[in-house]
């Protein structure tokens, strides 16, 4: 679809050829022959860009500019003139202008500006676009839970997310702390700076500090040229230290001298920057444990504990299994092309009851690969992967006080035996030799089973 231009001039001539040659570009045009009009005009026509020449009789310019960018501020205007004077150029620069150019204009320029402010319109408008959708996706309400332990968590967000506090989120590994951490950034007024994160145990000890505060040319073999670290490249926006139970002692020691100071210090030079940053803190580890241990210390651990947001993990949360089964569905169907209407009520209570070590993380992957075995528009039972529905936590089941030793594990052995002959038959196309061969069972033996179990 073309761009659309929209030309003010009081001058009939100077309208028909800016329109003729904007046409020849393959622009959709239309014009105006005064600023009231032009005001008017961008209303109705909604165009991508206004050439707006500047003196003209009623309205200048520059007036018409200011009183469509009131309405529509992301407006692109370019103004034209043939009184060139530097005080003008800054005034509408000041006023939102894009560009500034004088009659006698070369028509080369002119289309060239035209594109280059075309081209700048869309760039912004996809910052934007960007900016929402980040939001959208890093809201704390699209956090895909219903129980009330995740309540308490959202809760937690919606009071921190406005202040500048220091935030330590605790969790198992997989339990979401980093999309908690995106959640408070993204809802804060730091959201229109790039989130940034440093994983504190996948860098070697040797090269921590550097990443961390930056360093100076010559301060060790290889530092070819100053280079800021990752607190100066987080100014005015967050930044989360994940597994900040990996840091090492000597760079605690520095960490803590900047959430006090608020200034860095490269290594190799000794003048302090002063930054802006919002920290979030993360870890699997208990951190009181850890200072107990020796390991983390202890006036960090307070520095760090002015708002901790624990985040639970999935087995204390199954209720929102279900919601995170159909989220998943949902996004692997867009991703993977895949036409998974639902899942089946056994499937959903395998995956209730399991333990999910992985937690949200773990639920995901098993959900991806069940809807690439599945043979049909439903996830079964067989389609789950054998460690989840053979390998159920013990303790789900009855337990042996209440049916006896024996018949524990009868009920216990068939299970497993029938969720096996499920997913082996389903591996080969319900071919019942080939499950049979790979069973180490005859074929008579498995349509034995396959019978007691109502299989078929």
């Amino acid at each position: 679809m073309s761009k659309k231009i929209l030309v003010v001039d009081d001058e009939t001539k100077i309208r028909r050829i800016l329109c003729k040659l904007l046409k020849d570009e393959k622009y959709t045009v239309q014009s105006a022959s005064s600023g009231e009009e032009g005001v008017s005009t961008v209303e109705s026509f909604h165009p991508d860009l206004v050439l707006m020449d500047q003196r003209m009789p009623g309205m200048n310019g520059i007036e018409a500019m200011i009183k469509i960018k009131n309405k529509n501020p992301g407006m692109t205007i370019i103004i034209l003139t043939a009184h060139a004077s530097v005080e003008l150029a800054v005034e509408a620069i000041k006023n939102g202008a894009y560009d500034y150019l004088s009659k006698p204009y070369d028509n080369d320029e002119l289309l060239i500006t035209i594109r280059r402010a075309l081209e700048h319109t869309n760039m912004a408008k996809e910052i934007t676009n960007l900016k929402k959708q980040l939001q959208k996706k890093y809201s704390f309400k699209n956090i895909i839970a219903v129980s009330s332990k995740m309540q308490r968590v959202f809760e937690q967000i919606a009071r921190v997310c406005e202040t500048n506090a220091t935030v330590l989120v605790q969790g198992e590994s997989g339990t979401g702390k980093e999309l908690v951490a995106k959640a408070i950034h993204y809802n804060s007024s730091r959201n229109d700076k790039p989130f940034l994160t440093i994983n504190c145990g996948a860098i070697p000890v040797s090269l921590i500090e550097s990443e961390l505060f930056g360093y100076e040319k010559g301060a060790f073999t290889g530092a070819n040229a100053r280079t800021a670290g990752k607190f100066e490249q987080a100014h005015g926006s967050t930044f989360m230290l994940d597994e900040i139970g990996e840091l090492p002692l000597d760079a605690q020691v520095k960490l803590l001298r900047v959430l006090d100071e608020r200034k860095v210090t490269r290594l190799g030079g000794n003048k302090a920057f002063p930054v802006d940053v919002r920290l979030i803190a993360a870890t699997n580890k208990d951190l009181q444990q850890e200072v107990d241990n020796g390991t983390f210390r202890l006036d960090l651990f307070y520095r760090l504990n002015i708002m901790t947001i624990n985040v639970p993990p999935l087995r204390e949360r199954n209720m929102d299994i279900p919601l995170l089964i159909e989220h998943f569905i949902d996004k692997y169907n867009k991703e993977m092309t895949l036409k998974i209407r639902g899942i089946s009520q056994a499937a959903i209570d395998c995956l209730k009851r399991y333990h999910w070590p992985g937690n949200v993380r773990d639920l995901e992957n098993a959900v991806q690969s069940a809807m690439i075995q599945a043979q049909g528009e439903i996830i079964n039972l067989e389609n789950l992967p054998l460690r989840i529905c053979g390998y159920t936590k013990v303790s789900d089941g009855p337990s042996p006080g209440n049916i006896g030793l024996e018949e524990y594990v009868s009920q216990h052995t068939r299970t497993v035996e029938k969720e096996m002959i499920l997913k082996t038959m389903s591996k080969h196309n319900n071919n019942r030799s080939r499950a049979a061969q790979e069973l180490r069972i005859s074929r008579k033996t498995l349509y034995n089973k396959m019978k007691a179990y109502g299989l078929f």
